[in-house]
């Protein structure tokens, strides 16, 4: 989603930043949260992020404040005033600072700054998945929805369809997840299906599942079947692709009826097609030619 090296950077420092405040919020309220209200493990997490979505959502329908508050060549220190002065008692100190801090770094495009604020939303709901150990729940959850949209175009298109209401489309959302998803599995997948910061929720799949593997010291592979794996199977799979990879990788699995036979292993940008359809499909362009 930020490709430009300066604006590159400036999202790794604002990521810093964000990891100095998250053990923070694990231990105190966040200041604006009514004290009557009592939250669940990883509530503050979730408050924070919608905030910072809040904020990228605004940047990103208000033209005149994201060219004012992303343009390089103002002053810094006067572009975090006035994101101060702007959000002070819409959002938490937490976030405030946070906003303030983005501000005033360097962007090649405004654009980039509410790309970054909404990368940073996602990172904080996926280290708060981290911190209560349901990092793997929830990377399983993405990826699994990601196949259910592959499996069905006409979900995938509704649930990507710009010209009907955000609201509609997160009620689709909803009705198909129920309780059935972790409460941050949801939230991620809600903001990516309202967001429209990325042409289609597989994509913004794509990407929630890479920023989740970056956070640990190992990668995912992706993997369809034409049948369920055994766990002796899935673990010596996994076993095969740490050794060829040379990192430890975690194997997410789910069942394609187009694979036919075999495996479509995914890590990363790699593909390794050893399914019957991908071999059926070259000996019949082989016979065509």
């Amino acid at each position: 989603m930020i490709h430009a090296a300066a604006s590159r950077s400036a999202l790794a420092d604002l990521r810093k930043r964000l990891n100095a405040v998250l053990p923070d919020l694990s231990n105190t309220l966040l200041n604006w949260i009514p004290l009557l209200r009592r939250y669940e493990d990883g509530s503050r997490h979730r408050e924070l992020a919608d905030e910072l979505y809040e904020v990228a959502g605004l940047l990103s329908k208000q033209a005149r404040l994201r060219r004012a508050l992303g343009d390089p060549s103002t002053d810094a220190a006067a572009r975090a005033d006035l994101a101060r002065s702007l959000l002070r008692g819409q959002v938490g100190d937490v976030a405030l600072g946070l906003v303030a801090d983005a501000v005033s770094m360097r962007w090649s495009s405004p654009w980039d700054l509410a790309d970054a604020l909404e990368i940073l939303g996602n990172d904080v709901l996926l280290a708060a998945a981290e911190q209560d150990g349901q990092l793997d729940t929830v990377e399983d959850e993405l990826f699994r929805f990601e196949r259910v949209l592959a499996d069905s175009g006409e979900l995938s298109a509704a649930l990507d369809e710009t010209g009907v209401p955000a609201e509609r489309r997160r009620g689709l959302l909803r009705s198909l997840l129920g309780a059935k998803v972790h409460p941050i599995t949801a939230q991620l997948l809600e903001h990516a299906v309202t967001s429209g910061r990325r042409p289609t929720l597989t994509l913004a799949i794509d990407d929630l599942l890479q920023a989740s593997e970056a956070r640990r010291a190992h990668s995912v592979a992706r993997v369809l079947t034409a049948t369920e794996l055994t766990p002796e199977q899935t673990e010596r799979l996994a076993a095969v692709l740490t050794r060829i990879y040379g990192r430890e990788i975690n194997v997410r699995t789910a069942i394609d009826e187009n694979v036919k036979g075999g495996l479509v292993v995914r890590v990363g940008n790699e593909v390794i097609d050893g399914s019957v359809a991908s071999r059926l499909a070259a000996a019949r362009t082989v016979f065509a030619g």
